[in-house]
């Protein structure tokens, strides 16, 4: 079975990273937007990171202007906005496609593993994704691409993709499912 650990990804100053560094820990594999609604998640990654990291829970930032150009700038200043506004220590990779031809590969593998897994309807933004998503595309929740900004991979540390939360989700909702890995 292929796992995460098969894939690198390049770090934001360009750098081959294998993911196999990240053997035998939780991962959490986002991708993230500086200028979106969602933004604000950076506190909750962060909250996370820190609960979680001495566990073996890591954050594996992916910023993609793919959503409104939502994420524009450098991957430096896209760093230095992260660590400035919401003081994150989580590792933050260089800017990557998410959806199409051109789709980075590990975000490919993601979405094969795990298709769409639908809004929480408690969420106040999600009237407003799913108005804009039917009228572009009416069976989008039947494709697995990725819809917005933060969606969230959760994997184990076997390297298996074993969720994914949109990006109305919240911290308190994965917790669970990351303590239950951790274990």
């Amino acid at each position: 079975m292929k796992t995460v650990y098969e894939f690198s990804v390049k770090d934001r100053k360009g750098k081959d990273v294998s993911l196999k560094e990240y053997q035998n820990e939780v991962l959490l594999i986002v991708n993230t937007a500086t200028k979106c609604g969602f933004t604000p998640q950076y506190d909750e990654l962060e909250a996370l990171y820190k609960k979680y990291h001495a566990q073996g829970f890591e954050v594996l930032d992916f910023p993609c202007n793919q959503f409104g150009q939502q994420a524009p700038g450098t991957d430096d200043s896209i760093h230095e906005f992260c660590k400035l506004n919401f003081g994150t220590e989580f590792p933050r990779f260089k800017k990557v496609k998410v959806n199409g031809d051109d789709a980075d590969p590990l975000f490919k593998f993601l979405k094969e593993q795990k298709g769409f897994a639908g809004w929480k309807e408690s969420h106040e933004l999600t009237p407003i994704l799913d108005k804009m998503l039917s009228e572009a595309d009416p069976d989008y929740k039947e494709k697995s691409d990725i819809k917005w900004n933060f969606t969230k991979f959760l994997i184990n540390k076997k390297g298996q993709v074993v969720a994914r939360f949109e990006p109305t989700a919240t911290a308190e909702d994965m917790i669970p499912q990351i303590e239950e890995l951790l274990k």
